[in-house]
């Protein structure tokens, strides 16, 4: 069985969230015999097609981007082309372009859609979009959701719940690597061990005010790991706010990343609009057995993180609540470490690269032709 997935970004030209969900099912599902195909956007996209392990990535040409869409006049023509040749359609939502090629290419193979996150920011453009987002949503054959508790609070997603399943996202321990004491003494010589620990993109709907709000006056050791769009006023604030024992380490290698988690007393995730729609790093965390701190917004954060359980949960946008949550888990590191090993215990369970390949396989396997 041959499987097309298409998004607007992926590796290696870009690293996130939705690259890595589509990684992880294209390794997870091989093993069920089924071969993965990427079509993507580029900026300087290759003449031939790449390989990552054990799939193919075509990349064509982004022509210009407007409201984090990227369009692609050649994707059109690419994407009719690879169609003929697999059997089942994998979308990523949301992307309005792929709605569009979708439909002038007159799709009509076996068609899921996974449901990143609803569509927040862009409220003006929403409206104009709606119309052909329903369209496109009533078309596709099956809907999947990365949460129950997403299912649960999306408006969008209350329409199509005949259609919608729910696969939780998941991460294979085996794609991560081992970890050195060499490098572990690296980091413990230049940030120290037992602190607070954010991993991701440097976005606005990350929250990340809400965290030096919380560490303000504080002697709290808190390490940043990432870049993005506001890390320049986000070094500013921190700044402003006269802030000790924060470290800015920027993006950083899979190795460094791991070290750091070991090394960290907990993961922060502050995230504080419906735009985190699940929530990878603190899967993550969870993977390496450390509690973590999220806020309530009703998607897969909570889903992930179960208060009093794995960790603590507090309501969005309160710099004081997520304070105390950091302030219990400095001071009673008993509790701390047994909310740890019921994270990992609980990764065990439901997110393993292998339960969601697992169940994406069987999809495909049920929607493929006879």
């Amino acid at each position: 069985m041959k499987v097309l997935h298409f998004y607007k970004t992926y590796f290696p030209e870009t690293i996130g969230g939705v690259e890595q969900v589509i990684y992880q099912i294209a390794r997870g599902v091989s093993t069920y015999g089924i071969d993965t195909k990427v079509l993507t956007l580029a900026q300087e996209p290759s003449k031939k097609p790449l390989v990552l392990e054990n799939h193919l990535i075509y990349q064509t040409k982004r022509d210009f981007q407007m409201a984090s869409t990227g369009f692609s006049r050649a994707a059109l023509f690419h994407f009719i082309e690879l169609v003929e040749r697999v059997d089942i359609i994998h979308y990523h939502f949301p992307w309005p372009f792929m709605d569009i090629v979708h439909f002038l290419s007159s799709v009509k193979k076996p068609t899921v859609l996974t449901y990143h996150s609803d569509i927040i920011r862009q409220r003006f453009l929403l409206t104009i979009y709606r119309p052909l987002m329903e369209f496109f949503l009533n078309h596709v054959d099956v809907i999947v959701t990365t949460s129950p508790n997403y299912l649960a609070t999306s408006q969008v997603l209350n329409r199509y719940r005949d259609k919608t399943e729910v696969i939780p996202i998941g991460i294979d321990k085996n794609t991560y690597p081992q970890i050195t004491s060499s490098k572990l003494n690296y980091w413990r010589n230049w940030v120290g061990e037992g602190f607070f620990l954010f991993v991701g993109m440097l976005r606005y709907y990350k929250g990340l005010h809400i965290l030096l709000d919380a560490i303000k006056d504080t002697n709290f050791s808190v390490v940043i790991v990432g870049s993005g769009p506001i890390e320049h006023s986000l070094k500013h604030y921190a700044k402003s706010l006269k802030l000790r024992n924060i470290y800015f380490l920027g993006t950083l290698s899979d190795e460094d990343k791991v070290a750091l988690i070991q090394l960290s007393l907990a993961i922060v995730f502050p995230s504080h609009l419906r735009s985190e729609a699940f929530g990878i790093s603190l899967l993550e965390g969870a993977m390496y057995g450390k509690p973590m701190i999220s806020s309530e917004i009703g998607t897969g954060t909570s889903y992930i993180n179960i208060h009093n359980e794995t960790g603590l949960i507090v309501p969005p946008s309160d710099s004081i609540a997520f304070r105390k949550a950091m302030e219990f888990l400095w001071n009673h590191s008993d509790i701390a470490k047994k909310m740890g090993e019921r994270a990992e215990a609980r990764y065990w369970q439901l997110f393993t690269g292998q339960h969601m390949a697992r169940s994406y396989a069987h999809l495909y396997q049920r929607l493929r032709p006879s």
